[in-house]
């Protein structure tokens, strides 16, 4: 489909021959390097919108983000090496002749929400291999074969929603939108990519600030990999990004001392942490010293000690003194005593008549966890999650990460029909999902379960799940939102409302049933959820043929009279 270009003196508008339908192929050398930008952005694909003199200087131009930090240690210096390997290009990143170009996409990773003519320029092969990735999550990534295009790869993201309530998490999945890209990029031993502008109007995200973003997390990913990577090209395809671009490249890509020293006073105040990423000062973890305790002692007459010995005395007391706190010393007791108290709390839980195990409830007696118990217990169960490879768990579709829901909040969801006790190892179910819970369970965070067709399947006592309470902490009994039930049967309310009795009240009232995927789409919306095939059949058969469904992954479209 494209025909390369041998020299810069033959090229077109965009830099290369044309073909039949119109595009041509660019090659790097014909792009012009950021470090040259001051001479080659004058003529670049003779676009006159793209002339130096149309744009103020980029360090003249007052910026709406100062800082006002000149003076201070700039946080971007002069890196040559780095600057070398940036570019600005204007125009499509697919026309470019580079190892991958990156796709801004949605959820789905279909044709009509991708960047627009990629699919086109690229040939209907690049649509069905996206159809069998299975979709891909917001500020994730995903490569495919570039197909008709003069790239190698394509690396498809899925940039965010933006809110002003929500910015924060907007911004760092935006960088993690990049940074995944680039990841990607290494991992499979390519050199060049061409990225354009991942932020789309659909979204609502603004140019600026998404620039921003852009520029600080490549700039940051560069630092730590600049060996692995020889080019990243900006790619921008209007006038309004190209000013944008060419104002902010100069504040994290100086290219001397004096726009290094300019760039203080122009960059925003929060320009994140060494990925890129927002910092919130909130939730940094901050460790104080405990305070003091003044602790009279009764006044002991002098004991006179050999000359030797007083050495060590002072050792041991008043030097020991200055560094244990009382108020910590009174949190360790001893190992005896702990040995005791656990042999009370076993010989208590069994000697009463324990009904639940009567009923088929399995093992909910016994005295409850502290806090300090929770906490090493879902240490030791994480630290062992992490050493292991769970991928045989993962395979299974039991639980899964999905998008979040209509307030913002990350989505877990539980598939029950997938959980098939029988050939299942419960103590390695319970590593993956205090592994999988880990990330989201330390904010507020929803949990959606298809109950369809589980009734079929054997499920653990509620034993079992009490412990698993246990081991996942407080954390997520506080910071647990809902949990959306699809398809609820009377078995399953049964066994919610046993829960709440005699399990833990404050996490199983929190249940909301929902009778069909309509009213679930109120709390989640459908784009966020990945959703198995035969919960729709489910749901078509249960609700007997009330409303409308439509599957976007499937374009299959359920007609309820």
């Amino acid at each position: 489909m494209y025909r390369p270009v041998a020299t810069p003196d033959s090229a077109t508008s965009r830099g290369g021959l044309p073909n039949d339908s119109g595009d041509s192929v660019v090659t790097l050398d014909q792009v012009p390097r950021w470090i040259d930008a001051e001479h080659s952005l004058e003529h670049n694909n003779g676009d006159s919108a793209f002339s130096s003199s149309y744009f103020p200087d980029p360090l003249t131009f007052k910026s709406g983000t100062e800082s006002g930090g000149s003076g201070s240690e700039s946080r971007f210096p002069v890196n040559h090496e780095v600057n070398s390997k940036i570019y600005l290009w204007r125009g499509n990143p697919w026309n470019l002749e580079v190892d991958a170009v990156v796709n801004s996409t949605n959820e789905v990773m279909d044709e009509a929400h991708s960047s627009p003519g990629l699919h086109a320029a690229a040939g209907p092969g690049l649509a069905e291999e996206c159809a069998t990735l299975g979709g891909c999550r917001t500020g994730m990534a995903k490569v495919t074969n570039a197909y008709d295009l003069p790239a190698r790869k394509v690396i498809h993201t899925v940039g965010p929603k933006y809110a002003s309530k929500y910015q924060t998490a907007a911004e760092n999945a935006l960088s993690h939108c990049y940074r995944s890209c680039l990841e990607l990029l290494v991992e499979h031993g390519l050199k060049s990519i061409a990225m354009g502008c991942i932020y789309t109007e659909a979204k609502n995200y603004p140019r600026e600030p998404a620039a921003h973003v852009a520029i600080r997390t490549v700039r940051r990913f560069l630092e730590k990999y600049k060996d692995n990577i020889t080019a990243v090209i900006f790619c921008t395809t209007s006038t309004i990004d190209t000013e944008i671009y060419k104002r902010l490249l100069p504040l994290y890509f100086p290219r001397d001392k004096q726009e290094e020293l300019m760039a203080l006073a122009k960059l925003p105040a929060d320009v994140g942490d060494e990925n890129g990423e927002t910092v919130i000062d909130e939730r940094k973890i901050r460790i104080k010293p405990l305070p003091k305790k003044i602790v009279s002692k009764p006044a002991k007459a002098p004991v006179d000690l050999p000359v030797s010995d007083v050495g060590s005395l002072r050792r041991t007391t008043s030097y020991l003194d200055t560094f244990l706190d009382p108020a910590f010393m009174s949190l360790i007791k001893d190992p005896d005593e702990r040995r005791l108290e656990q042999w009370e709390k076993t010989v208590q839980a069994q000697r009463g008549w324990n009904f639940s195990n009567l009923l088929g409830f399995g093992e909910i007696g016994g005295a409850p966890l502290s806090a300090a118990e929770e906490y090493s217990l879902h240490s030791r169960y994480l630290s062992k999650a992490k050493s292991l490879n769970l991928s045989e768990i993962a395979e299974m579709k039991i639980v899964y990460r999905g998008g979040v829901d209509s307030e913002g909040r990350p989505v877990m969801v539980v598939v029950g029909a997938h959980f098939l006790l029988r050939c299942l190892d419960l103590e390695r179910f319970v590593l993956y999902v205090v592994k999988e819970f880990e990330p989201i369970m330390h904010k507020p965070y929803t949990i959606v379960y298809f109950h369809s067709a589980a009734s079929l399947q054997v499920q653990p006592d509620l034993g079992w799940m009490r412990r698993l309470q246990q081991i996942l902490g407080r954390k997520h009994q506080h910071n647990l939102h809902a949990i959306y039930i699809l398809h609820p049967t009377i078995g399953l309310k049964l066994t919610v409302f046993a829960l709440q009795m005699l399990v833990d009240g404050l996490v199983w009232k929190k249940v909301v049933y929902v009778d069909r995927l309509l009213q679930l789409f109120r709390y989640v919306p459908r784009e966020q959820l990945t959703i198995p095939d035969f919960v729709f059949q489910h749901d078509l058969e249960v609700n007997g043929g009330k409303g409308l469904i439509v599957d976007p992954r499937t374009k299959y479209v359920y007609h309820r009279p």
